[in-house]
């Protein structure tokens, strides 16, 4: 009897336990992420040119100011079409600490093409300071660092919203329908005409999120479309070798009979 007073409460803890570990991943199966068909997602395909550089502008007119690309130099964007013009005149527009100088001092000066992305902060708490406590992560890595990859983030830029009814929003958090919880610290990053792109195309929201992505992707994974090409040409050598060894096997079995 005395066994048996301790297992229930032990039994009762467990549940618990398993109850509370159950919790996010049922709330995780509620989140429903958007599935687009994304240029660069087959093994043969590609990164759409066109969308990344749109990416770019939209990153440069609405994200840079708060999130960092520390993993990527300015030269690296020579890959989505820019000239060396274009990317001399990006680069100038950016300050980056150089140093130090003869008196030993650290000093800022205008990018150089060669350079990378400098971070919009000069470290970590004053960049809470600047967001209300919340530190906006950097992007270099964002698609490859999240569950969903562009999905997500694609989820993420589209799904700010009015909370639902009885829901409560914390003070200083935004609703949003992909963020795990629902309350996220960022600001609604998008609105439509917000960005402006060179190029004429209307700036939805959408538009601009399906853009940014491309162009996240692309930066998170520069040599993605060299590794595919790579990949393709071991792949049609190993099913050439192996028809190859199968035509030798069977004239060498043949002549065995």
């Amino acid at each position: 009897m005395r066994a048996r007073r301790m297992i229930r409460p032990l039994a009762a803890l467990m549940l618990a336990g398993v109850g509370l570990w159950l919790a996010p991943v049922r709330a995780a199966e509620e989140i429903e992420l958007p599935r687009i068909k994304w240029s660069f997602s087959g093994p043969f395909d590609r990164f759409d040119r066109n969308a990344a550089r749109r990416g770019f502008e939209v990153y440069t007119q609405a994200c840079q100011f708060c999130h960092g690309l520390r993993f990527l130099s300015f030269n690296s964007l020579a890959a989505l079409g820019f000239d060396e013009s274009e990317l001399s005149a990006i680069a100038a527009a950016r300050e980056v600490l150089d140093g130090p100088n003869d008196d030993g001092d650290m000093f800022k000066r205008p990018a150089r093409v060669s350079d990378r992305m400098p971070p919009p902060f000069a470290n970590e708490k004053a960049a809470r300071a600047a967001n209300n406590g919340a530190l906006p992560p950097d992007l270099s890595l964002m698609i490859k660092a999240r569950n969903g990859g562009p999905d997500y983030v694609f989820g993420i830029l589209t799904g700010y919203d009015k909370a639902p009814q009885g829901f409560a929003v914390a003070p200083g958090l935004n609703y949003n329908r992909v963020f795990p919880g629902h309350q996220i610290a960022m600001p609604r990053p998008l609105s439509a005409g917000a960005v402006t792109f060179t190029d004429g195309t209307p700036a939805s929201v959408e538009q601009a999120a399906h853009d940014v992505v491309t162009f996240l992707a692309w930066a998170s994974e520069p040599t993605l479309e060299e590794r595919k090409r790579v990949g393709t040409r071991v792949l049609l050598f190993l099913l050439t070798f192996a028809a190859l060894v199968f035509a030798i096997q069977q004239r060498l079995w043949a002549r065995l009979h």
